[in-house]
């Protein structure tokens, strides 16, 4: 996408106002991210759980930004005409409802992934989106991570492509502690969504049919009902396939939380990015560990990583009005693909991917 293409028709703003929607993990590590631009205020929270968005307006508070106003609901936060901007960070199934009350409002939107759990949902968040003309993407950041944006520009010269393979898997830690509301989604949503994304933008084409399969166990005999594990057959419209496996069942002890490699194919060259191992391990006393550095890191006390470049992406187009690289469009593609998935793995058979309306 060129430069030309980016530019809005919207008067350029000096300062974004940003209230942010869910304050859990995601939405903590957001607003610590989008609060670090220097043209950006965060003057808005709101969380079902009040003391949580208290605590993190404290936490903003004292680290030298103004504190933000909690909020008791969106609906509250929206009216009282303080933002220009809304970060999403609710559980994935909550998604649509926020982007379509902050379009109608008339805020710009940054959605965390995936971009909804449904494809009409999807097709309504799109419509709202469009409708308002508001500057809106959806958090696939790894397309900031260096060596895949490498890739995407590598395998320009390398012709069509021909299979793929992503393996995008996390340990039990995950569902059982880290996110509370594991049973509201599924590793696929959760890990594959991200894959989905990331291999559809490296072979700049769409999927057409899905074949999926799921097994469960694990998680449901500790009370969690979702799968243990996913694993999604892909067809793109020019005839490239693609596998995209994910679960979230590995022990604790493996030495990384998230275990992530993929492989593309193409007619003149195959790219490899293995992220198990993202330049350093360490062991200590009581682990063998690879730490994370390419997604989320800070660095001399500031945020960095592909996610800050990606939040700091969406800060620049919602003040300029430019239309970001990662368009509504596409992630609502990785919704319908992820939903035909789903309706695969349940009655056993291919399924179309819901083609936009």
């Amino acid at each position: 996408m060129t430069q030309e293409s980016f530019r809005g028709t919207r008067p350029a703003r000096s300062e974004l106002r940003v209230g942010v929607v869910g304050t859990g993990i995601m939405g903590k590590a957001n607003a610590a991210t989008i609060a670090s631009h220097p043209a950006v205020r965060v003057t808005a929270l709101t969380n079902r759980t009040q003391s949580s968005a208290e605590e993190l307006a404290g936490k903003l508070h004292a680290d030298g930004h103004d504190r933000p106003t909690v909020y008791s609901g969106l609906d509250e936060l929206l009216a009282a005409g303080v933002v220009d901007a809304l970060v999403i960070a609710t559980p994935d199934h909550l998604h649509a409802d926020a982007m379509v009350a902050g379009a109608a409002a008339g805020v710009d939107l940054l959605v965390e992934k995936p971009f909804t759990t449904d494809v009409d949902q999807a097709d309504r968040a799109v419509e709202a989106i469009r409708s308002a003309g508001v500057v809106a993407m959806c958090l696939f950041n790894h397309r900031w991570v260096p060596a895949y944006a490498q890739a995407y520009a590598l395998s320009a010269d390398l012709g069509e492509a021909v299979v793929g393979h992503t393996r995008k898997n996390d340990t039990l830690f995950v569902p059982t502690e880290m996110i509370k509301w594991a049973a509201g989604t599924t590793c696929a949503w959760f890990l594959s969504s991200h894959d989905i994304d990331l291999v559809s933008w490296l072979y700049r084409d769409t999927v057409v049919e899905v074949f999926a399969s799921a097994r469960s166990g694990v998680l449901t005999a500790m009370g969690i009902d979702t799968p243990d594990a996913m694993q999604i057959q892909c067809r793109y419209s020019r005839g490239a396939v693609a596998t995209f496996e994910s679960c979230w069942i590995y022990p604790n002890t493996f030495p990384t939380v998230t275990d992530s490699f993929v492989e593309a194919v193409f007619e003149k060259g195959v790219t490899q990015l293995d992220r198990q191992v993202e330049n350093i391990t360490i062991a200590t006393e009581s682990a063998f560990q690879y730490p994370r550095n390419a997604l989320q890191r800070n660095l001399h006390g500031q945020p960095s990583g592909a996610y800050r470049d990606a939040v700091f992406h969406f800060v620049d187009c919602a003040l300029t009005g430019r239309q970001p690289l990662i368009d509504v469009a596409s992630s609502r593609h990785v919704t319908a693909v992820l939903a035909a998935a789903h309706e695969s793995a349940k009655r056993g058979v291919p399924i179309p991917v819901a083609p936009a309306p």
